[in-house]
């Protein structure tokens, strides 16, 4: 599910070589960003303005800032990274890949954006973040980020006590189940064609969650355009304020494809695979976010970026020292 946040005033793309690129305006990038433009590296970060969160309401479990618009937290950050001389710019990547490296041996990556932009960048961040993959269940994608919801931790303080019901997509969502029975009373789970062994059976009865096999056929809405309920393949209907879905999530990986990049399978869906503090196994080019661990809420996301600037600004440093070493010659 992909939303485009209102348009921003765009800053100028670079000319010549930049330090580094980062490639997403969320969390990870910006924060990323941020710590690049205080080391007094130069930076852009290219943002196609369309954030996982954005049809969220509020950003919830994050210190200081809990019930903050995610467009504010943005904002926010974009104004920080310029205020430190990083530029961010509005525009969709369509390619990336290594460059020839400059006289002194030092990386060199191009970027280039639908519009026909390019730029050159010595490093490159991917914080690109993720795509969750709902179920193909008519009227749920229409409540998303709202009554049909994925993180307990993200909306759970904000649907307590309500009828909720759980939209199985495989066995994490069994998990999902107690996670949110500890916020309601009432709570369904659709197994909806997924298997649901005895043990869970037994488990679910314990806690008092009702568990119904016959699949769902459509989400149902009030007169107000509200989630009432599920209509199932029988025709009834069972009647639910609340949707929990355990989405598969996939990494943003359009355009990236010339990095080489190794993508792999994780528990939750597929991302990006990469070492400590973002590094992987292409020289040169970090990930950070969801792009690389799918469940990182924003304040972790945010941090795996600040994690990524600092390792990015000491290779770098090396790199500098390196080719002044070279420029000075012989001893």
């Amino acid at each position: 599910m992909a939303v485009t946040t209102s348009q921003y005033e765009s800053d100028e793309l670079a000319e010549g070589t930049v330090d580094a690129v980062v490639i997403g305006g969320g969390a990870a990038g910006l924060n990323g960003a941020l710590i690049l433009a205080r080391s007094r590296r130069s930076v852009v970060v290219i943002d196609s303005g369309s954030p996982r969160n954005a049809p969220a309401e509020a950003v919830h479990g994050l210190l200081a800032l809990d019930g903050t618009p995610p467009s504010e937290i943005l904002r926010r950050g974009r104004e920080q990274v310029r205020q430190y001389g990083g530029r961010v710019v509005h525009g969709q990547v369509v390619a990336a890949e290594p460059a020839a490296p400059s006289a002194e041996g030092d990386l060199r990556f191009t970027v280039a954006l639908a519009d026909g932009r390019n730029i050159t960048a010595r490093r490159v961040l991917v914080a690109t973040g993720l795509k969750d993959v709902l179920p193909e269940v008519p009227g749920l994608a229409e409540h998303w980020g709202h009554s049909v919801v994925h993180c307990p931790y993200c909306h759970g303080w904000e649907v307590r006590d309500e009828p909720i019901g759980v939209l199985a997509t495989g066995p994490a969502s069994i998990g999902h189940a107690f996670l949110f029975r500890q916020l309601t009373d009432d709570l369904t789970y659709f197994t909806h064609g997924t298997d649901l062994d005895e043990d869970s059976r037994a488990r679910f009865a314990a806690r008092g969650i009702r568990v119904i096999d016959t699949p769902v056929a459509e989400v149902v809405d009030d007169e107000d355009g509200a989630l009432a309920g599920v209509r199932l393949a029988d025709g009834q209907v069972v009647a639910r304020r609340v949707l929990a879905v355990a989405a598969p999530m996939q990494a943003r990986t359009q355009g990236l494809e010339g990095l080489g990049l190794t993508v792999q399978d994780l528990p939750k869906g597929r991302g990006f695979a990469s070492g400590p503090a973002g590094a992987t196994e292409v020289p040169g080019v970090w990930v950070a976010g969801n792009v690389t661990d799918l469940v990182a809420q924003v304040g972790a996301s945010a941090a795996a970026g600040a994690l990524a600037g600092a390792d990015i600004n000491m290779m770098l440093a090396i790199a500098d020292t390196d080719a002044a070493l070279h420029a000075a010659g012989p001893v």
